[in-house]
C-alpha cells in the first residue's frame, strides 16, 4: 500500500510562537533589543537594563513610559497584537521601532516571563499597576501589582524549554557583551534618554540624559578615536546624512565601529559599507577600515522597514541616492579637515621659518633593536663624547698600537657581538681549535694582520654616523665581510644595508630581507611566549590613564601583553607597567599599549606582528657579519620562515636560467 501524503493542519499556538521565537529570539541580546525598543516607542525618558548570567538566567528591563493598560496586558501577549499599525498605508510611513507584534508572545514562550505595568492616568491621580505571568507560552496569574510607573519585564531561564536553542549560547561573558553593545548601540540613536546597564548589582553603563552624541560615544570609545572625529551634516538628493567620522590616521584592522542608523533604527547595509569604503579609498589600505556613525534620515516612503524579522536589514527605493547622498557627504567632511590640517601646517611652517634656526647636529646612526642580539646591549668602550673623535685607522702607528698582538701571543677572534647562541661548530668567527682537533693551516703573518686591520676599521667606522652611500658603494661590501658558513647557506655579504646575500648549497644566489627575517624570528617567540617575563625592569613605572573601554580590554588582553615582556596592572583606574619588552623604548612602549588598548590592534595576531615589526631591525641597517650570520642561523630555525608575519617574502632564490636570462645568455 503507498504511502498517503501527510495531511495538512494548523500548528498549534505554541508551537507557532515557539517559530517566531527562533526568527526574534536568537540570544539574550536580541531580547534586550526587543524589549528596550519597545521602552522607546513607549515615549519613555529613561531605560534601565539589568542582566544576570549574561541575560540566561535574568532580563529585567524598566522604564517610565506610558505603560500598558490591565485590560491589554493579555493582548499584548497575542501574536500579531500592536498598537503601532492599524492598516496597509501604515507600513509605508513607519517610525516606530517595533510594529509585528511578535516580540513578547515570542520572548514568552521560552522563558519564565513577567509584564508589570503602570499606565498613564489621565488627570494626575496615581496609576493602577498590574501584572501578568507567562511560563513557556502558557499564562500562570495576572492581578494587581506595585509600580509607580512605566513598565517592567522580567525574563528568566531563558531558552530552559530549549535545550537545542540553550546549547549554542556563548559564555555569559560574551552574551553580556553582545547585549551591551545592542543597548550602545540603541543609546548612541537616542542620546536625549537616559539609559543604565548593570550586570547583577555592578553598573556597567550609565548614559545621562540630553547628552550630545560626541560625549556619549565618548564613553563607549577610546580617546584616541574619539578626539579624531570629524562631524558632518549634509543633505542631497532629498536625503538628510549626519554624524561622525575618524580621521583616516586611526583607522583599525575590523569594522565593528561603523554604526548606520535609518530614521533611527540600527541597521547593517552593504550599499552604507561600501559607500564609507568608498569615500576613504586611498586614504586606508585594503586591510584597515574607517570608524564612523552615520545617520540617515530618508521619507519613510523610500525605505522599506519589512523585510527582516529582527528589523535589522532595510531596503532602499534608490540606492544609488542613497549612495551618491552618503559618499558626498563623508567626502565632503574628509575634504574640509584635510584643508584645515593643510593649513595649519603651512601656519606652523611660516613661524618656523621667521624664529631662530638651531645649529644642526649630526644625526645619529639608527639604533639597533635591544634585548634579543645580547652583546650588543652592552655599553659602548668608548665614552660617548670621544667616539667622534676616533680615526678610521688610517694613522698606522695607532693601527699597530692597539689593533697588532703583541709578540708571542696567540690570535683571538674578535668579540660577537651579537651572541645568538650558534651551533659551536657553525659559529662564523675566527677562534682557536680546541686541543686534539685537526687545526687548519693558520693564515700567513701578512694575511691576518690585515684582516685584523680590517676588524679595527670597521668596528670603529661603526660608532660614527656613515654618510649617505652612492649607489655603487651601497652594494661595495668590506673586505672583511668574509664568507661565512651557515646552515645549507654561505652569507656573502651585505646590499644597501637591507638584504643580505647567501650561496645556496647548489651554488646559486639568494637574497634575504633582513627586517622581514627578524619580523618572522621575533614573531616566533612572541606567539610562543618565550619573551614572557623577559622584560625590562623600570626604575619608575609608567603610568597611563585608561578610559574605561581601555581598561575592559586590558583584561581581555593582559596574558598576551605579559608574553610579550610587559609586567601591568591596574592601581586607581590607571595602568601601570613596572617592566617593559627590551626591545621597546619607552615611547615606543607607551604608543604600542594605547593603540592595542584602542583597540587599533583588533586581536591577538596583530598585536603579535605589531610588536614584531616595531622590533625587528630595520632596512639601511648596517649588520657586521657575525650579526648577519647570526640572524640566518636564527631564521633558519623558525617554523613559516619564508613568509614575514604580513605575508610579503623574505627569501628570494635566483635560478641559474634566471640568472642567464638576466645577463642575456637565455635565448
Amino acid at each position: 500500500m503507498k504511502n498517503l501524503p501527510p495531511s495538512i493542519a494548523l500548528l498549534p499556538p505554541e508551537l507557532c510562537n515557539q517559530i517566531a521565537a527562533g526568527e526574534v529570539v536568537e540570544r539574550p541580546s536580541s531580547v534586550v533589543k526587543e524589549l528596550v525598543e519597545n521602552s522607546l516607542d513607549a515615549g519613555a525618558s529613561r531605560i534601565c537594563v539589568t542582566l544576570e548570567n549574561g541575560g540566561q538566567s535574568l532580563i529585567r528591563v524598566q522604564d517610565d513610559g506610558r505603560g500598558i493598560a490591565a485590560d491589554q496586558l493579555s493582548l499584548a501577549l497575542t501574536r500579531h497584537a500592536t498598537s503601532k499599525i492599524h492598516c496597509f498605508d501604515d507600513l509605508e510611513h513607519i517610525l516606530s521601532y517595533g510594529f509585528r507584534g511578535e516580540a513578547l508572545p515570542s520572548i514568552a514562550s521560552v522563558s519564565r516571563f513577567r509584564l508589570t505595568s503602570a499606565p498613564q492616568a489621565s488627570n494626575d491621580s496615581a496609576a493602577e499597576a498590574s501584572f501578568i505571568a507567562v511560563e513557556h507560552g502558557v499564562v500562570q496569574g495576572t492581578g494587581a501589582a506595585a509600580l509607580h510607573k512605566g513598565t517592567l519585564i522580567e525574563v528568566a531561564d531563558l531558552f530552559a524549554n530549549t535545550p537545542a536553542r540553550l546549547k549554542f549560547l556563548k559564555t555569559p561573558a560574551t552574551e553580556f557583551k553582545r547585549a551591551q553593545e545592542w543597548l550602545v548601540r540603541l543609546a548612541l540613536a537616542r542620546p536625549a534618554i537616559g539609559f543604565c546597564l548593570d550586570a547583577g548589582t555592578r553598573e556597567v553603563l550609565n548614559f545621562p540624559a540630553g547628552q550630545n552624541l560626541h560625549d556619549r560615544l565618548a564613553q563607549v570609545w577610546p580617546p584616541l578615536i574619539v578626539e579624531a572625529l570629524l562631524p558632518f551634516d549634509c543633505t542631497r538628493h532629498g536625503i538628510r546624512v549626519h554624524g561622525l567620522t575618524a580621521r583616516p590616521q586611526v583607522s583599525q584592522p575590523r569594522a565593528d565601529r561603523q554604526l548606520f542608523y535609518v530614521n533611527g533604527r540600527s541597521v547593517t547595509d552593504k550599499r552604507l559599507s561600501a559607500a564609507l569604503r568608498e569615500a576613504y579609498k586611498g586614504c586606508l589600505t585594503t586591510r584597515d577600515y574607517p570608524q564612523a556613525i552615520i545617520f540617515i534620515d530618508i521619507a519613510p516612503e523610500e525605505v522599506d522597514v519589512n523585510v527582516h524579522p529582527a528589523k535589522s536589514e532595510v531596503r532602499f527605493r534608490d540606492e544609488k541616492a542613497l549612495f551618491s547622498a552618503v559618499l558626498h557627504a563623508l567626502r565632503q567632511a574628509l575634504e574640509q579637515a584635510g584643508a584645515s590640517a593643510a593649513a595649519q601646517a603651512a601656519q606652523e611652517a611660516d613661524e618656523h621659518s621667521t624664529a631662530p634656526q638651531p645649529t644642526a647636529q649630526p644625526q645619529a646612526a639608527a639604533p639597533r633593536p635591544l634585548g634579543f642580539w645580547g652583546a650588543i646591549d652592552s655599553a659602548p668602550l668608548l665614552p660617548q663624547g670621544q667616539q667622534d673623535d676616533v680615526p678610521l685607522a688610517h694613522d698606522e702607528a695607532a693601527w699597530q698600537a692597539e689593533a697588532l698582538p703583541s709578540a708571542g701571543a696567540s690570535p683571538v677572534a674578535a668579540p660577537n657581538r651579537f651572541n645568538v647562541g650558534l651551533d659551536e661548530e657553525n659559529i662564523p668567527a675566527y677562534r682557536a681549535q680546541p686541543e686534539g682537533s685537526q687545526a687548519k693551516p693558520a693564515p700567513s703573518p701578512a694575511w691576518q694582520a690585515a684582516a685584523q686591520k680590517d676588524e679595527y676599521i670597521q668596528a670603529h667606522s661603526a660608532a660614527a654616523p656613515s654618510p649617505a652611500q652612492s649607489p655603487q658603494a651601497a652594494f661595495a661590501q668590506s673586505s672583511s665581510e668574509h664568507s661565512l658558513r651557515v646552515g645549507t647557506y654561505t652569507y656573502l655579504g651585505q646590499i644597501a644595508n637591507t638584504y643580505l646575500v647567501l650561496r645556496t648549497a647548489e651554488g646559486l644566489l639568494a637574497l634575504l630581507d633582513q627586517h622581514a627575517a627578524h619580523e618572522r624570528v621575533l614573531y616566533h617567540r612572541l606567539h610562543t611566549g618565550a619573551l614572557a617575563g623577559s622584560g625590562q625592569m623600570l626604575a619608575l613605572p609608567l603610568v597611563l590613564e585608561l578610559h574605561p573601554s581601555e581598561q575592559e580590554r586590558f583584561y581581555q588582553m593582559r596574558t598576551l601583553l605579559e608574553n610579550m615582556g610587559f609586567t601591568l596592572g591596574i592601581e586607581q583606574g590607571s595602568l601601570v607597567a613596572r617592566a617593559l619588552p627590551a626591545q621597546l623604548d619607552r615611547s615606543e612602549a607607551q604608543l604600542f599599549l594605547r593603540e592595542t588598548l584602542a583597540g587599533k590592534r583588533d586581536n591577538r595576531e596583530m598585536a603579535l606582528i605589531t610588536m614584531a615589526c616595531k622590533s625587528a631591525i630595520k632596512a639601511g641597517m648596517r649588520l657586521s657579519p657575525d650579526e648577519a650570520a647570526g640572524l640566518v642561523q636564527q631564521w633558519l630555525a623558525t617554523p613559516d620562515k619564508e613568509y614575514c608575519p604580513h605575508g610579503r617574502p623574505a627569501l628570494v632564490n635566483f635560478s641559474l636560467l634566471e640568472l642567464e636570462k638576466l645577463f642575456k645568455r637565455h635565448p
